[in-house]
């Protein structure tokens, strides 16, 4: 068991609180479920579980990212298919934790982001979540909280990143200026100086565009320890030109996903700077690290420590070219209580807990919310 200490919990019950995180990111890997015991300020960790997706699903929802023919209909259908997948990850966790579904309080669930439209003018902007949690509910017996997202907006929030008020509760310390980075599909920083505010921001791509192009060349979904990326070579012209997109130069707060870094934006570029697949792969992993370590170097000043987490924290080659440009050794979660592969779906058990306790969940100089807002609408078991 892990145990982990968080600042701002609600008043101690008598008993721990159990509550489950589900999170499936970016990557479209598959679920990621933990479960967590709460009481007070301590948080213990008592199980994890992961469910692929099938590839079938994997697709549908890689086709849902572009406009389509009848496409509600895919996604309500989809929905109710994700359901059922977080059911059985559910069902996995309780089985492989021993723990029964009466004993759970709420299960915390992200749901498949297939757009992302923070930055649409005259109060359009919007982000979509898939993930049918009425059924969840149903299905497992458990209250579920879902829809985390959309109240920060109404705010006039992004709705993202929302995982820095987390590792603000779960890393940060009075002695020591630590940066978070979270490198799933998309990579997102947390600033945790000990005096001064927390910001945090997706930074750009992390893993989406190396797995497209891995999974296009090699047939692999990723590239196991970024081992072929490293066999390759920069392709300084084409890394120039992806660095130019206007996203790296936003001011924060800010966030991004697949509506920008996409397959298109990936076709474009590769084919206007042909290399080798293999050049190509380096250069992407070169964008991930060096998009990371400028937005760390420009807005993360006086950090003393880097910890990483996500799927990315397994890619050997480009952890070590990100220590490389940093300038400070980058360590993973674990070394702090948390494995890399949990720290996102133990964060949403968190955002439940929040939830359910009616406290605020987000930070407000994080998304550009106008204020402190409880996140998530509930459904009850």
């Amino acid at each position: 068991m892990l145990h982990l200490y968080l600042m701002n919990f609600a008043a101690t019950p008598t008993q721990p609180r159990l509550f489950i995180g589900l999170m499936s990111g970016t990557s479209l890997d598959g679920v990621d479920a933990v479960v967590v015991a709460q009481q007070g300020e301590e948080l213990v960790q008592q199980g994890q579980y992961f469910l692929p997706y099938p590839a079938e699903i994997r697709q549908v929802l890689l086709d849902l990212h572009t406009p389509a023919v009848n496409e509600l209909h895919t996604a309500a259908v989809v929905s109710n298919r994700l359901a059922d997948l977080y059911a059985t990850a559910v069902q996995g966790l309780l089985q492989t934790a021993n723990i029964s579904a009466a004993a759970v309080t709420a299960i915390g669930c992200h749901g498949q982001t297939i757009r992302h439209c923070p930055d649409l003018a005259n109060g359009e902007a919007y982000t979509l979540q898939l993930g049918n949690h009425a059924r969840l509910a149903e299905r497992t017996g458990i209250s579920v909280v879902g829809d985390f997202r959309s109240r920060d907006m109404a705010a006039g929030g992004q709705g993202a990143p929302l995982v820095p008020a987390f590792h603000q509760a779960l890393f940060a310390v009075p002695d020591q200026h630590r940066v978070m980075i979270n490198i799933g599909g998309i990579a997102n920083l947390s600033d945790l100086p000990p005096n001064g505010q927390v910001i945090g921001f997706d930074s750009g791509p992390g893993n989406l565009l190396m797995d497209a192009w891995t999974l296009q060349h090699t047939g692999q979904t990723y590239d196991a320890g970024g081992q072929w990326a490293a066999g390759g070579s920069v392709n300084q012209a084409l890394l120039n030109a992806m660095l130019a997109d206007g996203y790296f130069a936003l001011p924060a707060p800010k966030s991004t996903g697949r509506d920008l870094f996409n397959q298109a934006w990936l076709d474009a570029h590769s084919q206007a700077h042909a290399d080798s697949p293999q050049n190509v792969a380096r250069t992407l992993l070169e964008l991930t690290a060096v998009s990371i370590a400028q937005a760390l170097q420009q807005h993360c000043r006086g950090a003393q420590a880097v910890y990483v987490c996500g799927g990315g924290a397994h890619n050997l080659a480009l952890i070590d070219r990100l220590q490389t440009l940093c300038g400070l050794p980058v360590q993973r979660t674990d070394a702090l209580g948390i494995g890399v592969d949990w720290v996102e779906a133990v964060a949403f058990a968190w955002l439940a807990q929040r939830c359910v306790d009616q406290r605020p969940g987000n930070l407000p100089a994080v998304t550009g919310a106008a204020g402190p807002r409880v996140l998530g609408a509930i459904y009850p078991r």
